[in-house]
């Protein structure tokens, strides 16, 4: 008789099983990534809940489905809610990931404060922290009021039954690396352990119609520890971005079922925990030096949402055969790009300067709508001559150094002109399209050297 195998090599980054090890997985062509861990143990594919009679599902016709405004929960902060698609989904399974220390359990328990005071039922579930440390987080952050329930628990099978027994709305789980089921016979945190659970956590967010958020791990690369597969799983998933000693966050959705997957959520880390911020632009660009060189402001889009935000740059003659380059907050080969087009179209010896560039307030932003900015800002810097304060600049720039067009040009000058700006450097192509522009001058430019003798 065959002896059963016990272990298996999975991978990494998308969960594929193997009964050998390769270098390469087969399914992601990913090196290095197959790891040996112990083959879970196989069980009937329907669980069977005690004390309820299981019913087969029945096909239905759309016209059937009803879509009430109701099935969306609002958590209380209007830029969780948009990052989410306009509140909480019904039975979802959200997957919120960052570094750690960046507040994702604080923002999550401030959720769960708001949830519990308009009378939702709600239970945070621990595995990383005690009762005690959960209660002095949540003192920080303010009184915590009506049914929500805490449970310190890593067992998948005793979680389960908890939440068939209180039968919460919202379930939060921190961290999913912590969680491990006994028929599993892996460490917790290993690739089939992530992956049993999750999945134990999707039947329940579906079959008991309960949204599930749960807290995941980031790798030294910034992703989710675990499979890839974990992504594919879940219907949403959000990363917290920003610097741990800076006072800034941001949501980034990077998946979303229920709505776009462009939308951001600024907040700031005070001492009763994270804020809103409701006008990123204007936070962006508060501290401005005055008439200083090299320092343009641009418009970005995220999502549906207009963002002003400083571009800095610093060209000094290099002291080596080589010259440096540095981008922070932006691409470093679409600056070596852009210095490329001044050299080439504007005859600037660029090849001579050392040259550094970065977004101020350490966002970070891959728009090509910025490549305008960041010519005229170098420029700047080069000439040592500073560009108007009140001016605002964006378009892309192509390898001919033509300024071309960027979507919702419109919507970027009505916030500018909100703002207090007064003059704005578009694509040409753009300027033909906006319709309507009160208090501020526009000024519509075809390549680059016609946008630097016009700033």
């Amino acid at each position: 008789m065959a002896k059963a195998k016990t272990t298996a090599f999975f991978c990494k980054e998308c969960g594929y099983e193997s009964a050998k090890w390769t270098g390469q997985c087969p399914a992601c062509r990913a090196w290095n990534t197959m790891v040996e861990e112990p083959v879970a143990k196989k069980e009937s594919s329907r669980r069977i809940v005690p004390g309820a009679a299981r019913q087969a599902a029945k096909p239905v016709k759309l016209s059937e489905v009803s879509i009430k405004e109701q099935d969306r929960i609002s958590t209380g902060y209007r830029e969780l809610d948009r990052v989410l698609g306009s509140g909480i989904v019904a039975g979802s399974l959200v997957l919120v990931g960052g570094d750690p220390g960046i507040g994702k359990s604080t923002i999550l328990l401030q959720v769960c404060r708001n949830l519990a005071a308009a009378g939702h039922k709600i239970l945070y579930i621990s595995g990383e922290e005690s009762l005690k440390q959960i209660k002095l987080r949540a003192n920080r952050i303010g009184e915590i009021s009506g049914e929500l329930l805490f449970l310190c628990e890593t067992n998948l099978d005793d979680i389960e039954g908890a939440i068939r027994e209180t039968k919460p709305e919202v379930v939060i789980i921190d961290s999913i690396q912590t969680m491990y089921r006994d028929d599993v016979s892996s460490a917790p945190g290993s690739v089939s352990q992530v992956r049993e659970s999750t999945n134990i956590l999707l039947q329940i967010a579906k079959g008991m119609g309960i949204s599930v958020f749960i807290v995941g791990h980031v790798t030294k690369e910034g992703v989710v520890a675990g499979p890839r597969v974990l992504e594919h799983m879940v219907d949403t998933v959000l990363y917290f971005e920003g610097e741990r000693n800076a006072s800034y966050r941001i949501l980034r959705g990077v998946k979303n079922r229920f709505g776009s997957t462009n939308e951001i959520g600024v907040f700031e880390m005070q001492e009763q925990g994270l804020v809103e911020v409701e006008n990123p632009s204007e936070y962006l660009l508060s501290g401005r030096p005055q008439e200083a060189s090299g320092a343009v402001v641009a418009c970005s889009i995220e999502g549906t949402r207009p963002i002003l935000l400083e571009v800095q740059a610093l060209v000094a003659q290099t002291n080596f055969g080589m010259a440096r380059r540095t981008a922070a907050g932006t691409d470093y080969n679409r600056v070596n790009l852009l210095m490329a087009v001044l050299e080439k179209r504007c005859h600037y010896e660029m090849s001579r300067y050392d040259a550094y560039v970065n977004i101020a307030g350490g966002v970070r932003m891959n728009e090509p709508a910025l490549d305008l900015a960041i010519v005229l800002a170098l420029v700047s810097s080069l000439k040592d001559r500073p560009v108007n304060p009140k001016c605002i600049i964006f378009g892309e720039v192509g390898l001919s150094g033509e300024v071309r067009a960027v979507s919702m040009a419109e919507q970027r000058v009505r916030e500018a002109a909100k703002l207090g700006f007064e003059a704005c450097i578009l694509p040409q192509v753009c300027l033909e399209k906006i319709k309507k522009a009160e208090g501020i001058r526009l000024y519509g430019v075809k390549n680059v050297r016609e946008a630097i003798t016009t700033i």
